[in-house]
């Protein structure tokens, strides 16, 4: 993917119509080629999927819940394109751009997953924080 949209929803849709693209290929050979694009086709397609309700998550923990799905079927995925790659199933020239996606969409998806828990913590400790200072200060001051 060259130019790669900016839009998760709109990149993991793409990302998803390519492995549907390679996958219909690479399964058309019997035996272990087959059984690899079922488990590829599942987890490729999924992360498009699961982007697509976590952007409709009514709360902060439910989006990170859903990221996390995310995030666990882009490691899937990375892991098939890996072993396609190392067992020499599919063409390297189309496996490897695959991989290459799979593997920033895992980069991504971890720090969104990070960002989803981390501030909730962050924002209390600083407020609670913002609170005990102010207190302290009118406490300070006004003795």
């Amino acid at each position: 993917m060259p130019n790669k949209p900016r839009d998760l929803c709109e990149r993991t849709f793409l990302f998803g119509c390519d492995i549907v693209n390679f996958c219909r290929e690479l399964g058309k050979e019997p035996g272990a080629p087959r059984q690899i694009s079922w488990q590829l086709l599942d987890a490729g397609t999924s992360i498009g999927a699961n982007t697509e309700e976590a952007k409709a998550a009514y709360s902060r923990r439910e989006f990170a819940a859903k990221n996390s799905i995310v995030l666990r079927e882009c490691r899937e995925a990375l892991f098939w394109l890996r072993l396609i790659l190392a067992t020499r199933l599919g063409p390297i020239e189309r496996v490897e751009p695959l991989r290459q996606e799979a593997n920033e969409l895992v980069s991504i998806f971890t720090a969104t997953v990070r960002r989803a828990r981390l501030p909730t913590v962050v924002q209390t400790t600083v407020i609670v924080g913002v609170v005990l200072l102010t207190s302290s200060f009118y406490f300070l001051t006004s003795h």
